[in-house]
């Protein structure tokens, strides 16, 4: 069965039907929470994370029900009575969604989407909010990483053979062009999502003819327009780089095209692209670009470029599509507010003996603080819903763990990262298309400090809480820690 034709309604942890089940025979189908999904650190050490994966979410909410087959599956396995799958059977999404829009640069702790509703719907579609965010802001903030490591080089997504299965590809490579390549190896992200798609020979190409000249001749007949061609299935110099040319000349020149360039795809990519390079531009084919693959990252990216590497476009697959360096975005949701009888959200908190899972209570919005000259982001301060930051009056910003550290901010632009994407239930939010959400995400980028986002030990960004919300916090805390042993 096709990803796109999957009906992801039971895609969903058990639990979260379970907990749906109970809320309703608790009489609390109708009781109002507000739920945030934040992560807690960011990938591989670095400084910022790349979000990436609403759309995905949007279309499940928009497609959420429950057919007769469903409703017979929760039936036989799940000890649910009649009510609750009449419920299920007429289910109506009315919960209003925030989410910080895709291509935005977050960090930990803050909320990335919000859930506010009946909490029995919140619960019915957490996993599917995980799934889409936390996969694509996992390799969106991979391709980034490597796209920063290119400096200015075009990347290309090649990792579709790679990939966990055929929504990680789909969706992985829509996560990688948001956060900076170029093109994807994958036909389906062209049909599904119109973005570039990237092709040249294999290795089998070339075995299958006599000759490597021969493969290379029949292929750019083939392909004259994009003639790239695949140089290290015997020897990349002494055969591949010599026999291209030739194919060149023999078979492009008297076209009038000019080839789109040469593919290496192992060995000192260094050596080999500095020795391609140097024949391509004294066999007047200066203009025919290198292209290296074989296993990269941001990592070798970056010394290759150190080393000199005369390569033009990175090839990146199995090491991106499934962020190999660190696969797991701990992305999570929790309950922090409750409607109490009076219709105000109360606070609610999850303390725990692992003082990194404390969650961060009250309904919230957050802002980022853009310096005025610069443009640069100075800080982002997570607030009460109703509160409201003036860009006209200076802000006292203070660390919410060593409190003693203070900073008085002026002259700054103050934008409020939540956009609006469902009201009781109906879709408000205007999707971007994902080249949009690409050039917006590039944009934001730009605004992070390079110190910040330095693959080794990157200056931390500061995630501040307005004091109102500091001050109900430490008071649940005090509260809480107050508590006589049972």
């Amino acid at each position: 069965m096709s990803v796109k034709n999957l009906k992801l309604s039971l895609l969903n942890d058990f639990n979260c039907f379970t907990l749906a089940y109970g809320y309703f025979k608790a009489g609390l189908k109708d009781k109002q929470g507000c739920f945030d999904l934040f992560f807690r650190r960011v990938p591989d050490n670095g400084g910022s994370a790349i979000c990436a994966g609403l759309k995905t979410a949007v279309d499940f909410i928009k497609n959420l029900s429950f057919s007769d087959d469903d409703i017979e599956f929760l039936k036989q396995n799940g000890n649910f009575d009649d009510d609750f799958l009449n419920y299920l059977k007429n289910f109506k999404f009315e919960c209003d969604v925030y989410a910080i829009p895709e291509g935005t640069p977050v960090f930990a702790k803050e909320p990335i989407v919000k859930v506010v509703g009946p909490i029995i719907q919140a619960t019915l579609i957490e996993t599917a909010l995980l799934i889409s965010i936390n996969h694509q802001t996992l390799i969106a903030t991979k391709a980034n990483r490597i796209a920063r490591a290119a400096q200015g080089r075009e990347v290309v997504e090649l990792g579709v053979r790679r990939a966990h299965g055929a929504d990680a590809a789909l969706n992985g490579a829509r996560a990688a062009f948001i956060g900076g390549c170029v093109a994807s190896g994958c036909t389906l992200v062209k049909s599904e999502y119109d973005i570039p798609i990237f092709y040249s020979m294999t290795h089998a190409w070339v075995e299958v003819f006599d000759s490597e000249y021969e493969a290379f001749c029949a292929f750019a007949k083939q392909y004259p327009d994009n003639c790239y061609l695949l140089v290290d299935t015997y020897n990349t110099l002494k055969s591949g780089v010599k026999n291209a040319i030739k194919c060149f000349d023999d078979i492009l020149k008297p076209l009038g095209k000019r080839p789109k360039g040469i593919r290496i795809d192992s060995g000192d990519i260094t050596y080999l692209s500095k020795k391609a390079r140097k024949m391509l531009d004294e066999a007047g084919y200066p203009d025919c670009r290198i292209m290296a693959s074989n296993s990269l990252d941001e990592y070798i990216i970056r010394d290759l470029i150190i080393e000199g590497a005369k390569v033009d476009v990175f090839g990146v697959g199995e090491r991106l599509i499934t962020s190999a360096s660190d696969p797991v975005f701990g992305g999570v949701y929790k309950l922090t507010a409750l409607k109490d009888e009076n219709g105000e959200f109360a606070p609610r908190v999850n303390f725990s003996d692992n003082v990194g899972k404390i969650t961060l209570p009250c309904n919230k919005k957050t802002y980022r603080l853009f310096d005025e000259q610069s443009g640069k982001a100075l800080a982002d301060v997570i607030s009460l819903f109703d509160e409201e930051i003036d860009s006209q009056k200076e802000i006292e910003l203070f660390d919410p763990d060593h409190t003693w550290k203070r900073k008085t901010v002026e002259n700054f632009i103050a934008r409020e990262l939540f956009v609006k994407v469902f009201e009781k239930g109906e879709l408000v939010y205007n999707l971007p298309s994902t080249a949009e959400i690409r050039e917006y995400c590039a944009e934001q980028v730009e605004t992070i400090w390079d110190e910040v986002q330095r693959f080794e030990n990157p200056h931390s960004y500061y995630v501040d809480l307005s004091e109102n919300l500091w001050n109900i916090r430490n008071n649940m805390f005090k509260e809480f820690t107050n508590l006589k042993q049972i």
